[in-house]
């Protein structure tokens, strides 16, 4: 199945400010930046993934998969799925798409962070790169302007619905 970009680049666009009153919102819970992540995700088409533990979904707040609001969680369920649910790839920069996401690693933090979408591709380069995302909301956001000491694009290949 064929991943809608526009259609998750719109949800960003709509939601950035504001909060899909579907979804908790866990900005004082560690942040809400995967979970609005997996919003624009699902707004693009991808199907859930029930899978107990290491799917990816969202039923409740408290009943969720660690891959919907996680960091980690996200990017390894991105990675390694071959079952429902969207798969991801770790690109460069410059093959970054609209409605992918590019997580960033904090200067002075061990672990990655932060999870914003890209709703502008512009020509692959941070100064360039326009992300939306949550807990610190933004959009339109150029990638240039976090303190980061690593970045971590993963583009959307594929959505598995079986």
């Amino acid at each position: 199945m064929q991943y809608n970009r526009v259609a998750a680049v719109a949800y960003a666009q709509k939601w950035a400010y504001r909060r899909n009153p579907e979804f908790f919102d866990f900005t004082n819970l560690g942040g809400d930046c995967t979970n609005f992540a997996s919003q624009c995700l699902l707004a693009g088409g991808a199907v859930m993934n029930y899978t107990p533990t290491y799917g990816w979904y969202y039923i409740s707040v408290n009943n969720r998969a660690p891959a919907w609001t996680g960091v980690n969680e996200l990017y390894r369920f991105l990675t390694t799925n071959t079952a429902a649910g969207p798969q991801g790839r770790v690109v460069s920069l410059s093959e970054i798409e609209e409605g992918d996401i590019v997580q960033l690693r904090f200067v002075g933090r061990q672990t990655f962070g932060h999870s914003p979408v890209v709703v502008d591709k512009g020509m692959g380069t941070p100064d360039t790169v326009l992300v939306a995302a949550h807990t610190n909301d933004s959009d339109c956001r150029q990638l240039s302007t976090y303190n980061y000491a690593e970045l971590r694009p993963i583009h959307i290949f594929n959505i598995n619905d079986n």
